[in-house]
């Protein structure tokens, strides 16, 4: 299923490997792609180390899942949520699943869920291991999630020059351009931003400083970009266009 705001989706979180202070952010990005009709996290209430999480699960409507620690050095939490994550998959009454977390035992799942035709959305930290990115439709990490007191953007913005620098970055948004242009080589934004998203999931404007797509790419200085009207005039559509293609 495409993504859209009347998917219904699983959110299932690892307490063990996500922090609480990401909570108001993740259900806010969840909030674009659709609704979270169920909310789960995991892990072993008993102990002290989740006690931050507690103080938030009652305000968000998060259902705690106990999972006892039964061998030191085991994470029964990864089992637990894996188990659950099949048998909600099995109801066919989900269009997509959440996992957040930054741990790799969490890649084949991904796989699995997507094999049945479902969404899945990664939420984990930028330590989180590339297979399990890459098993994923979209991954953000979760640094973006953390709005600071005055409610900016928690990255810092990577200067022209920075982002001229970053060859994969670059190289992305060139193909993605080139694939998405007609014959006079300008492209929509919207077909851009599609086709960046099917070459890396865990490609996200905010992880370099820019709220948008547009904003990122007018940063680089690497492509025209013009504005058209659509319709009646009052509304705009953004095209690119690659500055080598004259």
């Amino acid at each position: 299923m495409s993504i859209g705001t009347t998917q219904k989706l699983a959110v299932l979180i690892d307490a063990d490997n996500a922090q609480p202070s990401i909570i108001e952010g993740l259900l806010a990005e969840i909030a674009k792609y659709g609704t979270a009709n169920v909310k789960r996290i995991y892990g072993d209430w008993t102990g002290p180390h989740l006690k931050s999480w507690k103080e938030v699960l009652l305000l968000y409507s998060i259902q705690p899942i106990q999972q006892f620690r039964y061998t030191v050095g085991k994470n029964a939490t990864d089992a637990a949520m894996i188990i659950d994550a099949m048998d909600l998959l099995y109801t066919n009454k989900f269009d997509g699943f959440c996992i957040v977390s930054s741990d790799s035992d969490f890649t084949k799942l991904a796989s699995r869920i997507r094999e049945a035709g479902l969404v899945v959305y990664g939420f984990g930290e930028k330590k989180t291991p590339e297979p399990f990115v890459s098993a994923c439709d979209k991954f953000i990490y979760t640094e973006v999630l953390v709005t600071k007191e005055d409610d900016s953007l928690p990255i810092t913005r990577k200067s022209t020059n920075e982002l001229k620098q970053d060859t994969r970055l670059v190289n992305l948004l060139r193909n993605a351009v080139e694939a998405s242009s007609d014959e006079s080589g300008w492209s929509h934004l919207a077909p851009v931003g599609s086709n960046i998203a099917k070459q890396a999931p865990n490609f996200d404007p905010r992880n370099y400083g820019y709220i948008k797509l547009g904003e990122l790419i007018a940063a680089t200085k690497l492509f025209e970009i013009e504005q058209r009207p659509v319709g009646d005039g009052h509304s705009r559509s953004v095209y690119i266009k690659d500055k080598r293609k004259q």
